[in-house]
């Protein structure tokens, strides 16, 4: 419904409640979360006609220090990575655990890094 003096591109450009709340700039944009207690990540997915609010991430832990690592994490959240945008592992295999920001080549497991 449109307000007195408001367009209709206006009022399509007016931001869902979810996005104000998370504090991102659109659907499927991950952000960081630095004042977050728990969570490093915050994300508003959108998968069709449903939105998501997902945090994902422990905050304050090292992650993707070593190929060995990403590979451990991709075998054990395999089967949440495939449940794709709405699930917390998608997210955090796209955002904390890409090849790219690996530190290190060694297959070798840190423990505790």
């Amino acid at each position: 419904m449109l307000r007195p003096g408001m367009s209709s591109k206006k009022a399509a450009k007016k931001k869902d409640s979810k996005l104000q709340r998370a504090g991102v700039s659109g659907y499927n944009k991950p952000k960081r979360t630095p004042n977050h207690p728990k969570k490093s990540h915050v994300v508003v997915a959108k998968e069709g006609g449903s939105t998501k609010l997902i945090r994902f991430g422990q905050q304050g832990v090292k992650t993707n220090q070593t190929a060995g690592q990403r590979e451990a994490f991709k075998s054990r959240h395999a089967k949440n990575i495939k449940k794709g945008k709405m699930s917390a592992a998608y997210w955090a295999d796209k955002v904390k655990w890409n090849s790219s920001k690996t530190k290190s080549p060694s297959k070798k497991w840190k423990k505790g890094s």
